[in-house]
């Protein structure tokens, strides 16, 4: 058999090239020279702390004891009012001090302008910045010292009630160095005003809706009748102080309920002052057919607990 030539032969499939692997280079983005350094800048170097509020130091409290009289009086009045009525709160803080020193040293100075003098004062009073509030409670406290009960003859405009109710809502806020000078102030107001015409002032606030100012009424009231003697009490009325007490008995704030003890001992002890035989029971009956059974069963078990 004859070899087939190699020429003839089948021709071959040539191999493919090969693909070289296609190197993928990262391309580099150009930073931006606001760019360079920023995250480590916030990592190294925090943002400082907002700078603190601005302070009430340059408002100094200064003691009654400490104010002095004015060497002319009748000149530093005509400017008083203005004074109180500034925008700059540290000039009324100064103004306010003026009023605390007419009030304590040349209070007839002061007296024609009173009335006004406190609806400014109350206006302080309401004031966010606490130094304009703490010194305008002083200045309060001052006046009842001076004034008494010559501060309830302003009716017509309402300066004392305004003045009580700002003083009660003082009384009872979180400030603590405000509530405790407002308390200051209701303490003073309680020893030189009299008190069967403040009690009718105070009354209407044991009902109020605030907790707090209900409880720092209830205080005051307290603290009122203890300076009464039994005709007092009895010519206000011992059923008018039974109810009044009878809603703070069960209050909520322990400040309201001791209180309330307070005023209810008082008017037993002048009710039987002069029950010799079996006072307990005179004084159940007297509950019993004076009040409604709720408020006779408080008012009975209040005393039975002192």
């Amino acid at each position: 058999m004859a070899l087939r030539p190699i020429d003839n032969a089948l021709p071959t499939t040539p191999e493919r090239p090969k693909k070289q692997a296609k190197l993928s280079i990262p391309i580099q983005t150009q930073k931006k020279p606001s760019d360079f350094g920023v995250n480590e800048e916030k990592k190294a170097s925090p943002l400082p702390p907002p700078p603190p509020p601005p302070a009430d130091a340059s408002v100094d409290y200064i003691s009654s004891e400490k104010l002095k009289p004015f060497e002319d009086p009748e000149s530093k009045i005509q400017g008083l009012v203005e004074g109180l009525e500034s925008k700059d709160w540290v000039k009324v803080c100064e103004s306010l001090n003026d009023v605390r020193r007419f009030s304590l040293h040349q209070s007839t100075v002061l007296l024609p302008i009173l009335e006004k003098v406190m609806l400014i004062l109350v206006k302080a009073m309401n004031n966010p910045r606490s130094a304009l509030c703490k010194t305008s409670i002083m200045a309060a406290s001052d006046i009842f010292n001076a004034f008494g009960e010559k501060l309830l003859d302003f009716t017509d405009s309402g300066a004392f009630d305004r003045l009580l109710l700002q003083l009660l809502l003082k009384a009872s806020q979180d400030k603590k160095f405000v509530c405790e000078e407002a308390d200051k102030s209701l303490k003073s107001m309680v020893n030189t005003i009299a008190p069967l015409p403040l009690l009718n002032k105070l009354s209407g606030y044991v009902n109020h809706g605030n907790l707090r100012v209900r409880a720092k009424a209830a205080v005051s009231i307290s603290n009122s009748v203890s300076k009464m003697g039994v005709d007092e009490i009895k010519e206000f009325g011992l059923v008018k102080l039974l109810q009044m007490a009878t809603g703070s008995l069960n209050d909520r704030l322990p400040e309201a309920r001791e209180a309330a003890r307070s005023i209810v001992f008082s008017v037993y002890k002048a009710f039987t002052e002069n029950e010799d035989e079996n006072p307990g029971e005179a004084w159940q009956s007297f509950c019993q057919s004076s009040l409604s059974p709720i408020q006779a069963q408080s008012i009975i078990k209040a005393v039975g607990s002192q």
